[in-house]
């Protein structure tokens, strides 16, 4: 899914500034020297591991991405002109794996193609999120496999204002009436909400361009998609011409129940990085357990990154930090059904594959014949001792 980018907001609505951390403003975009370990210990990545993992994530620097820039050592070099930054890669502690780690922004940063289509072009990369519909419906043609489900439930919403709409609580109120729903053309979920009925089709605008406009324009009206990570409170603090809360419920809760940001591999090598997986994945797992308990310096460097990538995506303290603690309030990052964060569940991939495979079958997706869940995501590299307490 792609995030809304919001440099239209920032000159329409004068949105606060953010304050990142002081570095030197030099590019620099070679790596720093991989870092020593114990050889043989379970943070050993040298011996198994290429000497830079490289991950390509969906958007520009933000909280949701916190585990994987928690993983970032000291002093890392940031490539402003290429939109990413290597550093050691560290895990719990700050304990040095022998390898380094390469965080590469998405969206804008590779012209809003997919980060499939950008891990078969770029095969450099060893990591790359996605969400696991889109896992379906380019499961024939750029196969990928989850290794890590960083978000248990997605962020994604349908918010409104409760002054314009005191009466709406769900999703399916909207579709009780003719309120126009702003979203961004060619959102899946989109398809389920008005394949099944919740919404209608002729009520829904794929329109919405990521600003806050015709939201603000209509006066609250309208309803619109967005993240409960960040436009709630966006809108309320950083949007002037609107400065009220809004109402919300999470896709995830109305039916639309998808991975969003698992971290994958290629389908094909999979073989290839099992040695490095069954190592790295447990430290992904601790880092995403480490950001949420002492989020503060991955935020720091989240917010510099920000200010040196200066391509018009503005990124606050305020909603870093709200960021964190709607994750925790919402259970977007948490445990699954078991005390394990970071796995998945067969049941509800299998779910999603019955809900979008007629969608995409319309759409002409080549999708892998008798696709299953196992082709989709894996539990096999998780530690399952590993979780929020």
């Amino acid at each position: 899914m792609i995030r809304p980018k919001w440099t239209a907001m920032v000159t329409a609505f004068s949105m606060l500034a953010l304050a990142g951390c002081a570095t030197d403003d030099s590019t620099d975009s070679s790596a720093p020297p991989a870092p020593s370990t114990s050889a043989g210990s379970q943070y050993d990545l040298a011996s198994v591991c290429p000497s830079t993992v490289v991950v390509q994530t969906d958007w520009n620097p933000e909280s949701e991405h916190g585990g994987t820039y928690k993983m970032v050592g000291p002093n890392p070099k940031i490539d402003a002109d290429k939109k990413r930054v290597t550093g050691a890669l560290v895990a719990k502690d700050g304990t040095n794996t022998g390898v380094n780690i390469e965080i590469r922004a998405g969206g804008p940063a590779i012209g809003f193609q997919s980060v499939a289509a950008q891990m078969y072009t770029d095969t450099s990369i060893t990591l790359g999120y996605g969400g696991s519909d889109d896992a379906i419906a380019l499961s024939k043609t750029q196969p990928t496999l989850g290794v890590f489900a960083g978000l248990e439930k997605s962020p994604q919403i349908v918010m409104w204002s409760p002054d314009a709409h005191p009466d709406w609580t769900t999703i399916a109120d909207i579709g009780k009436t003719d309120s126009k729903v702003l979203y961004f053309q060619g959102a899946t979920y989109m398809e389920y909400f008005t394949g099944k009925g919740i919404l209608k089709k002729s009520q829904v605008d794929g329109s919405y361009d990521g600003t806050p406009a015709n939201f603000v324009a209509s006066g609250g009206k309208f309803a619109q998609q967005g993240f409960a990570t960040a436009e709630p409170y966006i809108y309320e603090h950083e949007v002037k011409a609107f400065g009220k809360p809004v109402k919300y419920q999470l896709i995830a809760d109305a039916g639309f129940d998808f991975y969003q940001q698992m971290l994958s591999i290629r389908s094909g090598e999979k073989d290839k990085l099992a040695p490095c997986l069954k190592k790295l994945v447990p430290i992904m797992q601790q880092a995403q357990v480490d950001f949420m308990n002492d989020p503060a310096s991955t935020n720091k460097l989240i917010l510099d990154l920000v200010t040196r990538y200066n391509n018009g995506w503005t990124y606050s303290q305020g909603v870093a930090d709200n960021c964190v603690k709607q994750m925790k309030a919402l259970g977007i990052v948490g445990n699954g059904k078991d005390s394990t964060l970071g796995n998945f569940e067969d049941s509800r991939l299998t779910a999603l594959i019955d809900i979008t495979k007629p969608i995409f079958t319309a759409q002409n997706k080549q999708m892998k014949p008798d696709i299953k869940a196992s082709d989709i995501a894996t539990n096999e590299f998780i530690d399952p001792s590993i979780g929020l307490k």
